[in-house]
């Protein structure tokens, strides 16, 4: 993590010296500031920023190096569990369904939005207890 904000840390001064960079240079030949590019490059650096100073309090409150950070480290101190995963289930293609169904309708009407957001309801449901029906219940 100390590697990772300080690389932040970089990329955050690097925007903040280009935004200032292209606000002089629209000042100096176009004699007023061009707000569309100075601003992004602003809240970039801003941004950048913000994940370095969040990345700083994060490595100070662990006890311990993170393997990414220590070179005699092995790629197994590094893999952690991430959890139990269905491959064969078909309740989060039925659900990203549901939710293009729920948007789409902001844009067709309120109908398509009841609609989506019921199926959408159902398949949240059908994902969350897959494990307790049929032939997988535990």
């Amino acid at each position: 993590m100390k590697v990772s904000a300080r690389v932040f840390w970089g990329l955050a001064a690097y925007f903040f010296i280009i935004g200032n960079i292209y606000a002089g240079w629209g000042l100096l030949y176009k004699g007023y500031i061009d707000w569309s590019g100075g601003t992004p490059l602003g809240l970039c650096a801003v941004l950048c920023a913000l994940m370095a100073f969040f990345l700083n309090r994060s490595h100070r409150s662990q006890s311990a190096e993170l393997p990414e950070d220590r070179k005699d480290a092995t790629i197994d101190e590094g893999d952690p569990e991430l959890g139990t995963f269905s491959p064969w289930s078909w309740w989060p293609f039925c659900l990203a369904a549901a939710s293009f169904l729920t948007f789409l309708g902001f844009t067709v009407g309120l109908w398509l939005i009841l609609i989506g957001g019921a199926l959408a309801l159902v398949c949240l449901v059908g994902w969350v207890y897959e494990y307790y029906r049929g032939y997988f219940a535990r």
